[in-house]
């Protein structure tokens, strides 16, 4: 029988042990965000990130600035923000607009109050087989809920359909570092049938349906982190959950599955960040 993994119920298992956590600490840590544009999508993230944060007892301060603002002036406020020693976490919502160069604003963060592991110094320790200062929140949502459930890396092989630097890159490296044997699939991948069908994990990150029972082995984990909406406006994964489910071992729901594990995780990330500063002052 089937196990639906619960990234719902994980969250909030995560989220009290944090609250309890920061409840200790003498000040409050403090996650700073940076929102630009009119969004709507970037807007409700934002806002569930800041009441998340706000719940467990985490400042958050959301800076918010208009489509056609410069790129110099957001510099400027990261600037501001890494020389401020009451922040501790820095995120830059994305997407930025195309006249801002994303990879500069990014870049621009402080290595140690990047809470997204997305500058080029944390990337590189990434993939260096090293610690970064913080884990990317969605690979490290997806391993905290194979951990909850008892699921080892350790020698399986695992498909990562999706390469983007958000999800499909790093993920494939974090299992990696888990004694995985990895393949990465992509647009241009050939007989993608024919490499699922091996998968011990397959973890899709693409953003559209293209997963069916036929492509896969009984056994198999699946993780869905593909998120698009179906023509009746329903939200709905990479993978067909009907009749997927009916067939593997293991699988994550959409919604309900990796989304909530995200925010989880910027959540750790952001207490992680704020602990290691706290120590380097002593």
């Amino acid at each position: 029988m089937v196990v639906i993994l619960d990234g719902k119920r994980l969250r909030n298992k995560i989220l009290e042990g944090l609250k309890f956590e920061v409840e200790c600490f003498d000040k409050k840590p403090s996650l700073a965000v940076i929102l630009v544009g009119n969004d709507t999508a970037s807007q409700i993230y934002v806002n569930s990130k800041k009441k998340t944060a706000e719940g467990l007892g985490i400042e958050s301060k959301v800076y918010t600035y208009p489509d056609d603002v410069l790129e110099d002036t957001i510099l400027e406020k990261i600037k501001e923000l890494n020389e401020d020693s009451t922040v501790n976490a820095i995120l830059v919502q994305l997407p930025l607009p195309e006249h801002i160069n994303k990879q500069k604003v990014i870049n621009a963060i402080a290595p140690e109050k990047d809470v997204d592991c997305f500058t080029l110094e944390n990337t590189g320790k990434l993939f260096a087989g090293l610690e970064p200062n913080a884990y990317p929140c969605t690979p490290q949502g997806v391993l905290f809920l194979l951990d909850e459930y008892g699921i080892n890396l350790d020698g399986k092989h695992v498909v990562v359909i999706g390469r983007s630097n958000l999800v499909g890159r790093p993920m494939g490296q974090m299992a990696l570092m888990r004694n995985a044997t990895v393949t990465i699939c992509h647009s241009h991948t050939k007989n993608l049938e024919s490499i699922t069908k091996t998968a011990d994990v397959l973890i899709s990150a693409v953003g559209e349906v293209l997963i069916e029972d036929d492509m896969m082995k009984d056994d198999c984990v699946v993780i869905d982190v593909g998120i698009s909406r179906g023509e009746n406006g329903k939200i709905r994964g990479d993978v067909n959950f009907e009749t997927v489910s009916k067939k593997v071992a293991y699988i994550s729901p959409v919604p309900g599955g990796v989304g909530p594990m995200t925010i989880a995780s910027l959540m750790v990330n952001t207490v992680k960040l704020y602990k290691e500063q706290i120590k380097r002052s002593l």
